[in-house]
């Protein structure tokens, strides 16, 4: 596909027929297929998406507004297509579908087929398909809803005009609502996809009821329910604790008692489907909100006074003497931040925003989708997702200039390589973890999720084993008096840890993510990433360029020319001769307002690529990347 710049819908002469859709398996269309022919007539909005990656939730919650608003026109379909093996069983499918509440139909792609055929190069890519069966827009990357909108709202007009308009929602729209409600109806008295757990002084267990937006309090046997914050619909409400509502949380965290008797709350709830940190008293059951506007964090200052600064999908959080304050796992924009519940603050502590793998110095690191956290002394433990790694975060110490800490990775390669793999930490492997505790023999246990496996990291010996298999995407070990707690998230439950002193090493194949590389030549290479300003938008360039290109490469040798950043979204790469092959790492930004108006409203778009590339003698020299543009033959 070749994308055209400032060409509107209604403009645009050359077109391209949407390839038609085919999948291994169907969700909430009554398990039948639906065909872009048998849609003819609607607006057809395609959701190339996959399970564990956090911009492709935040744009499930972007759409909502939309399938909404255009609901007897527009027709959403999520093509799943996986980044890791566990993500393209259709088991894992359908739980996400369920834990997500997704309410619009899905196709799995698991051999990524129509993810080529629409030559797809990122999670998420949403691509508008015209009533007459025409790929009329494209974008990569998240927060191009109110550039949807506008796209969708041109086509209604164009195709009413037409007569090609077809009106009226679907019936299966109804029924797959109202399975959900009632399945949710009927799952509100137990647990529902939970998230994370954490055990009082008292021995009560809390957990985070994350399908059932809400926090459920158990006795100290981990099975009497008490009570529950929240009452169990997606929301933002503070109150008491039978009304207050939460929306998707995960990370819990108990603050100090000194603290806590100071702020009036004890438990920390990272709200994060709401991008909000929530404060309970568990004395009087009351909610309020602590961090966070309950806007996304997209660009600029993530540092000031708490409930004045944007989160993005807090997903877990951890009281930390070391730092003095409470570590929150910012997922959405791959940092940490540091919360003063006292001094109501919130500030980038460790990060830059770039996803990926890198160590040494707190606030140069690179981290992916950091998901569960877990404090040992003087060192805070955590995982990330999206590497596959175990790593943590320690002060520095006086030897280093300007003290800070300093980030070290014992377990993970790399955002691409994953696998069950036990031994020496060196060449373990891990896939997707998302939970991470200190088990009471002072090694770190790993909920490693996509391998529905609980491990062990020994830090004497740099010795990786297996502690349990088989279950059902953990998420969470919580330490009580008792023994160790599985939170077993698709299972709905928790399940005691048989057996923890006995371990296995498991000698798995390493695993790389299902993406197809981008075949190129070697020397000089055309990059281009297109951006077009939805309808009613121009790019603005009143403070200086609008738009920003960075490029990076993993290796570093794969890249001889043209790195570093630049403000054209074209430039010549040179790749190096005799490289079999990496990652091209693409950063791009624009600037754009809306047109013809006095006090413009005005949007930053980003996106970050991360472009496998297997070299090839005489392959092609070049490399077009879409932000967001209409597509031409």
């Amino acid at each position: 596909m070749l994308f055209t710049a400032g060409v509107s819908v209604e403009q645009s002469k050359s077109r391209v027929r949407a390839p038609e859709l085919n999948g291994d398996a169907w969700w909430n269309t009554g398990g039948e297929p639906l065909t872009l022919r048998g849609l003819r007539g609607r607006i057809v909005l395609l959701d190339f998406w996959t399970s564990g990656c956090i911009n492709c939730l935040h744009v499930l919650d972007e759409l909502r507004p939309l399938e909404e608003e255009f609901a007897d026109v527009l027709v959403t379909i999520g093509v799943h297509s996986p980044k890791f093996a566990h993500e393209g069983g259709r088991d894992s499918v359908g739980a996400a579908v369920a834990r997500l509440g997704v309410e619009h139909p899905v196709v799995s792609d698991p051999d990524m087929s129509l993810w080529q055929q629409y030559a797809v190069k990122a999670w998420p890519t949403l691509v508008v398909v015209d009533p007459e069966g025409y790929v009329v827009h494209v974008a990569a990357g998240e927060g191009h809803g109110d550039a949807l909108r506008r796209v969708i709202g041109e086509l209604v007009e164009v195709h009413e005009r037409k007569g090609t308009l077809v009106r009226g929602e679907l019936d299966w729209s109804e029924v797959a609502r109202a399975r959900r409600e009632e399945d949710g109806a009927a799952r509100i008295d137990g647990l529902r996809f939970p998230s994370k757990a954490v055990v009082t002084a008292e021995g009560r267990v809390l957990v985070a009821d994350t399908a059932n937006h809400s926090i459920a309090e158990f006795a100290s046997d981990a099975e009497t329910l008490l009570r529950r914050f929240g009452d169990g619909h997606r929301g933002a409400v503070d109150g008491a604790f039978d009304v207050a509502r939460f929306a998707e949380p995960s990370g819990l965290t108990l603050l100090p008692t000194h603290v806590a008797d100071q702020v009036g709350y004890h438990l920390i709830v990272a709200d994060t489907a709401n991008h909000l940190l929530r404060g309970v008293d568990l004395r009087t059951g009351s909610v309020r909100t602590v961090a966070g506007t309950g806007a996304q964090w997209r660009d600029g200052d993530d540092s000031g006074p708490a409930t004045e600064v944007d989160l993005t999908s807090p997903w877990d959080a951890r009281w930390w003497d070391a730092a003095g304050g409470v570590v929150v796992a910012m997922a959405g924009n791959h940092t940490l931040s540091l919360f003063d519940p006292v001094k109501g603050t919130i500030s980038r502590f460790a990060g830059t925003t770039v996803e990926g793998l890198r160590d040494g110095d707190a606030a140069e690191a690179f981290f992916a989708q950091t998901s569960g956290l877990a404090v040992a002394g003087e060192r805070l433990w955590f995982v990330d997702a999206e590497t596959s790694a175990l790593r943590y975060l320690e002060p520095a110490g006086d030897d280093t200039d300007g003290g800070g800490y300093v980030v070290h990775t014992a377990v993970g390669l790399d955002l691409f390589t994953f696998g069950h793999r036990d031994g020496a930490a060196d060449t373990a492997l891990l896939q997707h973890p998302l939970g991470v505790t200190v088990l009471p023999d002072g090694a770190i246990g790993v909920a490693d999720t996509y391998n529905g496996a609980v491990r062990r990291f020994d830090p004497a010996t740099g010795e990786v084993s297996t502690l349990l298999r088989d279950l059902a995407e953990p998420s969470d070990l919580l330490v009580t008096d008792a023994g160790v707690l599985v939170v077993e998230s698709a299972a709905h439950r928790l399940r005691p840890l048989d057996g923890e002193g006995d371990t296995e090493v498991v000698d798995g194949a390493e695993l790389a993510v299902r993406r197809p590389p981008t075949v190129l030549g070697s020397g000089e290479v055309r990059l281009t990433v297109t951006f077009v300003p939805p309808p009613g938008e121009k790019l603005d360039d009143r403070y200086g360029p609008s738009t920003r290109l960075e490029v990076s490469a993993s290796p570093p040798e794969l890249l001889v020319d043209g790195g570093g950043v630049g403000t054209d979204l074209e430039r010549t790469v040179t790749l190096a001769d005799g490289v079999e092959g990496g990652v091209l790492q693409v950063v791009a930004q624009a600037a754009s307002c809306a047109s013809d108006v006095e006090h413009p409203v005005c949007r930053i778009t980003r996106q970050d690529w991360g472009v496998p590339i297997r070299m090839e003698t005489g392959g092609p020299a070049a490399l077009p990347l879409v932000m967001a543009g209409t597509p031409a033959e």
